[in-house]
């Protein structure tokens, strides 16, 4: 936004107080469109993946795909992609912006047998190496040279094989996936993340014409087939701006039906809040929450799926600041996942910090102020904490929260918040 030639940042004006009521519906996960349109370029043929949030980490997505080659249109929810990759370097002023650009290392060794990839940028919550993508493959015989601020990949000589990955990976284990998907032979993917992301990048591929099996355990296994061709795909529906939801309504007080998710995606999330503040009601596809009364304290626990996500770490502890009793809340994950809480403190939240545990101390009521993003989980969190603090409050760096929050404000708006994007 520009005011007499010069730019001002953008915000969000916040009314908060007030308790939630009203339905919302929830779009594909961003976390399952972005490495299923890294790999929609292993195709000559089109693929149309569905439901889409319009958000900017997918519009980057998009942009990237379009300069490595591939003809990519937009349709309202529908994304379109057509034509391998045949340009195999991710531009840097892309990729150090969006981690997720990482994800494309598979699919461009798959499709041109190299790739060169600037390391990604993305969400500054602590050290997030790429070492276990390089580890997983170099065990395929993909020779790897690292600079400072690049990966080149040389696949050439790439090869079926067995390979237990040195950590638990999310993004490494969909690398290995895609980069597996062509060779001659079977590749095994031992100590695999689970989430059910993996699952649905599994199923999209094997959609595609792959043979793919295990997604969702811990060994993944990869029959090599010569090609994959065009497909029609919905997405899973986005666990995290689901649970989002949950939470602010467990912190503000309220009711609201959430359409469009799979409750067995959240059972980490809905048994903690069921514990402390909310009661579910549940079919094969909406969920309705309701909260009556203050929240009780709680402890959670990060970690890889079915553990608690690291996603919410920063939700939860928006609940626990209005909680009744002390709160704990341990990120095992991130080291530095934690910028939100000084955000909170503004509203009034009594929070303490040592190493990766935050103890919270519940308050019965929170004031507005002026607040900031940092980060996009940590962000929503502190959007939901202005929803329930007395009185007004700016929040600024909502820009944020738009790489994984399509239109936040007319998410909360038709809960019936007052909130106002400046």
């Amino acid at each position: 936004m520009s005011f007499g030639g010069k730019r001002v940042e953008s915000r969000f004006e916040i009314e908060g107080g007030r308790k939630l009521f009203g339905k919302v519906r929830i779009k594909s996960a961003k976390n399952a469109v972005l490495p299923i349109l890294a790999a929609s370029i292993m195709t000559e043929e089109e693929s149309s993946i569905l439901d889409c949030p319009d958000i900017t980490d997918v519009s980057a997505m998009t942009d990237i795909l379009s300069l490595l080659g591939a003809k990519v249109e937009r349709k309202d929810g529908t994304i379109m992609v057509s034509g391998e990759a045949r340009v195999p370097e991710v531009p840097k002023e892309l990729a150090v912006k969006m981690r997720s650009s990482v994800f494309l290392l598979g699919s461009l060794l798959a499709s041109c047998g190299h790739a060169l990839l600037f390391k990604p940028g993305g969400c500054n919550i602590g050290a997030r190496p790429i070492d276990i993508h390089i580890q997983g493959l170099r065990a395929l015989g993909v020779k790897i040279t690292e600079t400072e601020d690049s990966v080149v990949c040389d696949g050439s000589n790439m090869r079926a094989g067995d390979v237990t990955l040195k950590g638990v990976s999310v993004g490494a284990t969909e690398n290995m996936m895609t980069a597996s998907v062509f060779l001659k032979g079977r590749t095994v993917i031992r100590n695999a993340a689970r989430e059910p992301e993996i699952v649905d990048l599994q199923n999209f591929l094997n959609a595609s014409g792959a043979r793919i099996k295990g997604a969702g355990t811990s060994v993944i296994e990869i029959e090599g087939v010569k090609k994959l061709h065009g497909v029609t795909y919905l997405p899973i529906p986005d666990r995290i701006v689901a649970g989002t939801v949950m939470c602010a309504v467990a912190a503000c007080g309220g009711e609201a039906e959430i359409e469009n998710v799979r409750p067995e995606h959240l059972l980490s999330i809905t048994r903690k809040l069921q514990k402390s503040a909310c009661q579910f009601g549940d079919s094969c596809a909406n969920i309705v929450v309701s909260s009556c009364r203050r929240p009780k304290s709680f402890s959670v626990s990060t970690g890889p799926y079915p553990r608690f996500p690291t996603d919410m770490q920063a939700q939860f502890m928006v609940v626990a600041a209005v909680a009744e009793g002390v709160s704990r809340i341990s990120e095992n994950l991130f080291e530095t996942r934690f910028n939100h809480a000084a955000e909170l403190e503004k509203l009034g939240a009594k929070i303490e910090i040592k190493k990766n545990v935050a103890t919270v101390y519940g308050k019965e009521e929170l004031f507005g102020a002026r607040l900031r993003c940092f980060d996009l989980r940590g962000g929503a969190a502190t959007i939901v904490a202005a929803l329930a603090a007395k009185g007004k409050s700016e929040v600024f760096g909502i820009g944020h929260v738009d790489r994984g929050y399509e239109k936040f404000e007319n998410t909360l708006a038709s809960l019936g918040a007052v909130i106002k994007r400046i």
